[in-house]
């Protein structure tokens, strides 16, 4: 126990930082000039004066994609989150590679590559890249499964504002930051544990543990109507070596995202924006058109053979044409293949589909199964009253455990925000099919909102990924 306690306080250490950010500088700039010292050993005649030219240049150009990095925020607090960060370095390779290409095409640095060794070398190096941030995320997930952060934090106030403070940090638990536990000075009056963390101390007990260095930030956690206690526990901490913050309102940060807003001056958070403003919309819509086309470009001889499949097994029409919500609460037409029997077919969704359920054909099973019967929304998608990623279209008299949608979850409409869509953030993370309690469409509107505040090309790429494997594990479709 006492090994571990000192692995982590040099961890905490403020100078293990600095020394890993330069390793990673370092990796960095080998990385971006390997493989030009690969070409350069493959391609050139050992000429030494040549070489040894070319080895300055290239040393030359990883310290240059380095500084780049740096320059671009590769190197910010971000570096030790939990976040693949695949964005951010591959604009900064990107960057970096035209100083290369200048140095190619208008100086002859490297007239010995040409351009399909550039191409490798920009892929080559990209991958590189992308490896080794997922190798320190994993060294990073060893360290925390250890107990070891580059901060040792204490939240002060055992308040409702601490314990959501808690649950936020422990739900996105990274590198950066690890909890001990709370510090309040009603320690006879309070629990043993908070939010799965123990009550550790009051203030006396939290100076001696600053002063033998086994905490290096507090989270003050007071009611901010506390002013005068705040300024006290602020005056006297900072007379000790340790990172103080002052922690807001939960309540304001829990969609705002960090968000914040300068109005006349004055500083304000956003907890809520129109999504997808500026140039946004227009970008969706770009996107959805070429997936969309693409999509029933590949699929229409499949698209066929189910609507000759369908027909044949049950008489009827082979679409099932529903109405759903869809943007700011107006009412599209959403296309489906039929499922049903078409004299049992539910219009409105008044009656959810359930396992075994007798009005499902031999063949709605199987599509409902794989989700096969939602390709036709792609004609939605081509129309514009659906997105190919974006919250799923409900239809109007559908209800979870009884209660309707909209009554059952008070921010139920705010998923209207935006266009819906053929797969979304809920749905991947195991949130489709049937709604027979509360809980689950609480949990799909939740994440359907984190989707809304969090929208970008990135995001709805990574959803559309994820949707196939998601199809395939889930269970929950019927």
């Amino acid at each position: 126990m006492r090994q571990h306690q000192v692995d982590s306080l040099l961890l905490a250490r403020p100078g293990f930082i600095e020394y890993l950010l330069a390793a990673i500088r370092i990796v960095h700039g080998a990385t971006a000039s390997l493989p030009g010292f690969i070409l350069l050993w493959l391609l050139t005649d050992n000429s030494a004066n040549l070489n040894h030219g070319y080895v300055g240049f290239l040393l030359f150009f990883g310290m240059l994609s380095v500084l780049m990095f740096q320059a671009l925020g590769v190197y910010s607090e971000e570096i030790f989150s939990n976040r693949l960060r695949f964005r951010v370095m591959f604009f900064a390779w990107t960057a970096a590679f035209c100083l290369l290409l200048f140095m190619h095409q208008a100086l002859e640095l490297f007239r010995y590559i040409s351009l399909p060794f550039l191409v490798f070398w920009f892929a080559f190096s990209l991958a590189a890249f992308g490896v080794e941030r997922l190798l320190l995320l994993v060294v990073f997930r060893y360290l925390i499964k250890r107990g070891h952060f580059l901060q040792t934090a204490v939240i002060v106030g055992g308040t409702e504002n601490g314990v959501r403070l808690a649950e936020y940090l422990l739900r996105g638990q990274d590198i950066r930051s690890g909890l001990l536990g709370f510090i309040d000075d009603r320690m006879g009056r309070m629990p043993e544990t908070l939010a799965g963390l123990p009550v550790i101390g009051n203030s006396s007990q939290l100076e001696k543990m600053i002063r033998e260095e086994r905490v290096t930030q507090v989270l003050v956690a007071l009611p901010w109507s506390a002013e005068n206690r705040i300024g006290q526990i602020v005056r006297d901490l900072r007379r000790l070596p340790v990172n103080v913050l002052l922690v807001p309102d939960m309540v304001a940060f829990r969609h705002a995202h960090n968000r914040i807003t300068t109005i006349g001056g004055l500083p304000m958070f956003n907890v809520s924006q129109i999504p997808l403003s500026g140039w946004s919309p227009l970008i969706k819509r770009l996107e959805d058109l070429l997936l969309a086309g693409l999509a029933i470009i590949a699929l229409l001889p499949l698209m066929l053979l189910l609507a000759v499949i369908i027909k044949l097994d049950s008489p009827g029409p082979v679409l099932f044409r529903q109405k759903r919500y869809g943007y700011n609460n107006r009412l599209i037409e959403v296309f489906k293949f039929r499922s049903m029997f078409y004299h049992q077919s539910d219009a409105n969704a008044e009656r959810q589909t359930t396992r075994n359920d007798d009005r499902v054909t031999r063949v709605g099973r199987f599509i409902r199964k794989t989700s096969l019967d939602e390709l036709p929304q792609l004609f939605n998608v081509l129309l514009g009253s659906m997105s190919m990623v974006g919250p799923r279209p409900h239809a109007t008299a559908t209800k979870a455990a009884g209660v309707l949608f909209e009554e059952a979850v008070e921010q139920y409409s705010a998923r209207h925000r935006v266009k819906p869509g053929i797969t979304g953030w809920a749905q991947i993370n195991g949130y489709r099919g049937e709604t027979d309690t509360l809980e689950k469409i609480e949990k799909r509107v939740e994440y359907d909102l984190e989707y809304i505040e969090s929208w970008s090309v990135w995001f709805d790429l990574y959803i559309l990924f994820r949707t196939l494997p998601a199809l395939i594990l889930t269970k929950e479709a019927y």
